[in-house]
């Protein structure tokens, strides 16, 4: 009754289609797209897109021809076409000298392109440094080594020498 066929191999052009290869989805420049994406992958945009985008484990790329307003959450983004929003990454942001940016960046490195155009607010975060902890561990020792912490002020010091 019904014949069972292999799905016929298309070759559309990328710039026009989602395509997916592997844990890497683009979009591309003939289409639009309003509203939240997430997803479990690294993405492409050549695109316009307006909305959130969350691939928190994962590579987001805006490619030369993409445009998109958006609140990023991502694990690496590269920027190399036009974005107005917030990236937070929790890796590094790599803005290339083709990315036109506009908007708030936090994570842990960030490199710019020489020709980039770039209007950022820029948080740098990092892992809790052990420094702190020596310099606390530090000021416990002696002031428990003394009972009681003592100053002297810095004109007193170079009076005893």
């Amino acid at each position: 009754m019904f014949k069972k066929n292999k799905p016929a191999d298309v070759d559309l052009p990328l710039s026009t289609n989602i395509v997916k290869t592997g844990d890497k989805t683009l979009i591309g420049e003939q289409i639009s797209i309003e509203g939240a994406i997430r997803g479990k992958g690294d993405l492409v945009i050549e695109g316009f897109v307006k909305g959130s985008i969350e691939v928190e484990a994962h590579h987001l790329t805006i490619g030369t021809k993409g445009q998109v307003e958006s609140e990023i959450r991502a694990a690496n983004v590269t920027i190399s076409g036009k974005l107005v929003g917030n990236v937070n990454a929790k890796g590094k942001v790599n803005i290339t000298k083709e990315a036109d940016f506009n908007g708030e960046i936090k994570a842990k490195s960030i490199s710019v392109e020489d020709g980039a155009h770039l209007k950022a607010a820029i948080e740098l975060t990092q892992e809790p440094a052990k420094r702190y902890a020596s310099v606390s561990r530090l000021e416990e020792k002696t002031t428990s080594e003394s009972g009681k912490e003592t100053v002297t002020p810095a004109g007193e010091i170079s009076k005893r020498k």
